[in-house]
């Protein structure tokens, strides 16, 4: 059964709300996601703790109240999605994170199983830079 702009929306919504883990419950554990780019964020990961690890918690540690990600744009055809996302962030040196994000998103029985992510790779790297990592 192909998925649908309503159901991607859903799901979505938990990173609308700030609430990761209500996104990440429809994410399978062994999701193949590649973040594009050449920067501390960037990377081929193949389990959803891998990702979160490489990504959300490293985030978690330089903005203040993490990452609040907006669907601006959608397009949806059969299994697949493209979803553009604007984040609402602000780093812990007062830095605006406003990045913008196009994923494209293969989905298995309405589960996200495969993600490759592009976005503005020199804001992330500026973000790390002015606000390093542990």
């Amino acid at each position: 059964m192909s998925v649908t702009s309503e159901r991607v929306r859903e799901i979505f919504r938990g990173l609308e709300k700030g609430d990761g883990a209500a996104f990440f419950q429809h994410v399978a554990d062994d999701v193949d996601w590649t973040v594009m780019g050449t920067h501390p964020l960037a990377g081929h990961y193949l389990t959803k703790k891998g990702f979160i690890e490489g990504t959300f918690a490293k985030l978690g540690q330089v903005l203040t109240d993490g990452t609040r990600l907006v669907v601006e744009h959608l397009i949806v055809k059969d299994d697949e999605a493209v979803v553009e996302l604007r984040s609402l962030a602000t780093a812990k040196n007062g830095m605006r994170f406003d990045n913008r994000y196009c994923w494209v998103v293969s989905f298995r029985d309405a589960v996200i199983v495969r993600v490759r992510a592009y976005l503005d790779s020199t804001l992330v790297a500026r973000l790390f830079e002015e606000n390093p990592v542990r």
